[in-house]
């Protein structure tokens, strides 16, 4: 009997398109897999394979799957500062027309849900990281803004669990608080915890999933909602690593407004329980400093 294709356990992912298939095969053509590290809740393929001594992570979605989408531009065209720096990962083949892209694996360990995630340095470092990685570029809003606020109305209108009477009042607030004028900068979009590394001692990224021009804050309120609650010291920290504080008031009003809308929509259509509720408490908590 021959040796099975080395490639057998990767192709057969029904996940996997032919054409993503075929890619495969021609990039790394003696990969094998190890492990299917795709999450439940995302359509996204994520699979951990070796290719000789070299761990390869291949990420690949279906067509329109903008996580995959987005990931492939923010990598080839903004992550090579952190690349340079050794705390992100390497592209080693991409192709956006079929939606994959293969990177280097990473070493560390997932800070989420340890006790890194509320450790004042280790938000300080990644401070200091996140500004190297804004600092790329600035340019102005123009009209995004406004497409922002119809995104987040767009998701009040789509599948959730906010109560009818905050919906209401978000929806007011959409349409009376300022709109964002801060300049628009290259932005991870999903940076906290979940998604960064620890490797002795370094802080590192991944998941590139939701980048985009935006406003610096954007990249702050994740961890405002959750690290940042269970230990104010990390704030400190991360502010002083980063080296300003890009929040305007009423601005990070309207921030933190669209985000708690879509984390509550997003984790319910998700089915994702526990995400559900933080995102619910943060449309509490900004309907309340609202005054609303």
């Amino acid at each position: 009997m021959s040796a099975p294709d080395p490639l057998f356990a990767v192709s057969r992912s029904t996940r996997l398109s032919p054409r993503q298939r075929t890619l495969i095969e021609q990039w790394e053509p003696t990969a094998e897999l190890v492990a299917d590290l795709s999450w439940r809740l995302g359509g996204t393929t994520v699979l951990l394979a070796r290719a000789g001594d070299t761990e390869i992570v291949v990420k690949a979605g279906e067509r329109g799957d903008l996580n995959v989408t987005r990931e492939i531009e923010g990598r080839e065209h903004w992550a090579g500062v952190w690349v340079e720096l050794g705390v992100a990962a390497k592209t080693f083949h991409a192709d956006s027309d079929a939606n994959i892209l293969l990177l280097e694996h990473l070493p560390g360990d997932l800070i989420a849900g340890s006790e890194a995630a509320i450790d004042p340095e280790v938000h300080r470092r990644a401070g200091e990281l996140l500004r190297v990685f804004h600092d790329q570029r600035a340019i102005d809003p123009a009209d995004s803004d406004e497409e922002e606020t119809r995104r987040a109305s767009a998701w009040l209108d789509s599948a959730h669990r906010i109560d009818a009477d905050a919906v209401q009042r978000l929806r007011y607030a959409l349409s009376v608080l300022p709109g964002v004028t801060a300049p628009l900068v290259p932005t991870h979009g999903d940076f906290q915890p979940r998604n960064w590394l620890l490797d002795d001692g370094e802080v590192r990224f991944v998941d590139f999933g939701r980048f985009g021009h935006r406003a610096a804050a954007t990249d702050f309120a994740r961890m405002a909602a959750q690290e940042w609650l269970q230990n104010p010291a990390c704030e400190t920290a991360f502010i002083e690593g980063y080296g300003i504080d890009p929040r305007d008031d009423q601005e990070w009003l309207m921030i933190r407004l669209r985000q708690a809308i879509e984390t509550a929509a997003w984790a319910y259509q998700a089915g994702d329980p526990a995400f559900e509720q933080q995102g619910l408490r943060m449309v509490d908590e900004v309907l309340e400093d609202l005054e609303l």
